[in-house]
């Protein structure tokens, strides 16, 4: 039986960065990994293709446009098989990066489906059925998650997809239906819509990407329809019906009322996330995920001795870079150093265009917090820089403490929101207050100004260019 100081079973972004965390500490690690190659869900089937597709198709569809209002004349010519080979490729060099930083920090890749079976025992059964008992002082959880299925709605991976079919359509799609208006599908969906299909997007809720600031999520919205999708909001989904060439979908009102159906070449299920907890063996060690399938923890620690769990697995953003900033904070607290995750300091971003990022608190949560608040806005309009390229939707949106001044929330809509909201997180660390923002130097002419002027119109004296 090999013996371990940690086994990490799952080899995703929060597995993986434990493992070579582990390594780097001195402590002998094994990551149990059942797919093929790591990186798990994420570099796999998940955010690296799936940013892969937004940038090509993005690109794509200016040359097609944009590209000629700059003076650049080209008719484009759509080479599908192309550029699933390129997404392929570059996830290929990814999940090849992984083995070296394995190799590199001493870390052991178990291939193969990691099961507990009992205090600090975890066998391994291999794709040949070979099985590996390993032995360690400390197990961690890092099994991530997987799509939440939608009852009345069987996914065939044919015409009716999860995320990972919708990453390998063999086509364009005339028509696609997305069920689901969280970050997933909009993306998804956006790829597809540039590509040429016409996106439908039906949602429970009355409102698009649940979670993200009100004021934010509307203009998202308007942005998303004038680039020509639909949104049916309010709306259930309550069968499916798929052919060999299309998919009959039955929805009604939320409200109550008749029910229609829809008609499309493929529809695609993205209606969350749930853990994957399930055959790991937890019971043998008394751990009982809850009725969501989440595991219960204390600083990673679960209820049994030598047991953590980290990422997915466990409550909070269901996001690759989190589970990267739980997987070092529980290795560095098996090694007896101190770790910590400030889970309100965690961004989220939507990779459409325009670009959706934020961190920390709404408006509609310091609300109903009874907490008071000013905010500094700045619409990318009158931003030098978006001007110049053609890329003013949107705006950049900071709240902060009415007494104290202190960030409390950063919300952007605009080009490259994912890279600007990153000055607000480290910011926000340091308990920032908008004014440090505002007196601070940056670079012009940038986007980044952008969000210096709403820091600034926190105590209304934004200068508008």
């Amino acid at each position: 039986m090999a013996q371990y100081d940690v086994i990490i079973i799952g080899g995703g972004p929060g597995g993986y960065n434990a493992g070579i965390r582990a390594g780097q500490l001195g402590l002998k690690a094994a990551v149990v990994e059942k797919r093929v190659t790591l990186g798990g869900t994420c570099l796999n089937v998940g955010c690296m293709p799936s940013k892969a597709l937004l940038h090509a198709s993005e690109l794509y569809e200016a040359a097609g446009g944009e590209f000629a209002t700059l003076g650049i004349e080209v008719k484009p010519k759509l080479n599908l098989v192309q550029m699933m080979k390129q997404k392929a490729e570059s996830v290929t060099a990814l999940t090849k990066g992984i083995e070296f930083l394995f190799k590199k920090n001493k870390v052991d890749w178990v291939k193969g489906f990691g099961k507990i079976t009992g205090p600090g025992k975890v066998e391994v059964t291999a794709e040949d059925g070979a099985v590996t008992s390993l032995e360690a002082k400390n197990i961690v959880i890092a099994t991530g998650s997987e799509p939440t299925p939608l009852p009345g709605v069987t996914i065939d991976q044919q015409r009716i997809v999860d995320s990972t079919g919708a990453l390998s359509l063999p086509e364009v799609p005339k028509s696609l239906i997305v069920i689901g208006a969280g970050i997933i599908g909009l993306e998804l969906g956006s790829v597809w819509r540039r590509l040429g299909a016409k996106v439908t997007v039906v949602e429970f809720l009355d409102r698009i990407t649940p979670g993200m600031d009100n004021e934010t999520a509307k203009t998202f919205q308007r942005s998303l329809t004038k680039q020509g999708m639909e949104f049916k909001l309010g709306a259930k989904v309550t069968g499916a019906k798929a052919g060999k060439s299309s998919v009959s979908l039955t929805v009604e009102p939320v409200a109550g009322g008749a029910a229609e159906t829809l008609e499309a070449d493929y529809v695609l299920v993205a209606i969350g996330r749930r853990p994957y907890t399930e055959g790991l063996g937890l019971e043998t060690v008394g751990v009982t995920p809850d009725k969501r399938g989440f595991i219960e923890t204390d600083h990673f620690k679960t209820s049994a001795p030598g047991v953590w769990a980290i990422g997915d697995a466990i409550h909070g953003p269901m996001l690759a870079h989190k589970a990267e900033e739980d997987a070092v904070a529980c290795i560095e607290m098996i090694a007896g150093k101190y770790g910590h995750v400030d889970y309100n300091l965690v961004p989220s971003v939507v990779y459409t265009y325009p670009e959706v990022a934020w961190v920390g608190k709404t408006e509609e949560q310091l609300k109903e917090a009874g907490v008071a608040y000013k905010v500094g806005k700045f619409p990318f309009t009158a931003n030098s820089r978006a001007k110049i390229n053609h890329e003013t939707e949107g705006f950049a949106k900071v709240i902060a403490d009415a007494k104290t001044d202190e960030i409390l929330g950063v919300h952007i809509i605009g080009p490259q929101a994912g890279e600007m909201i990153g000055e607000y997180c480290v910011a926000m660390a340091f308990k920032a207050a908008s004014e440090d923002i505002a007196r601070v130097c940056h670079p012009h002419p940038t986007r980044s100004e952008a969000g210096r002027q709403a820091a600034m119109g926190v105590e209304g004296w934004t200068m508008q260019a």
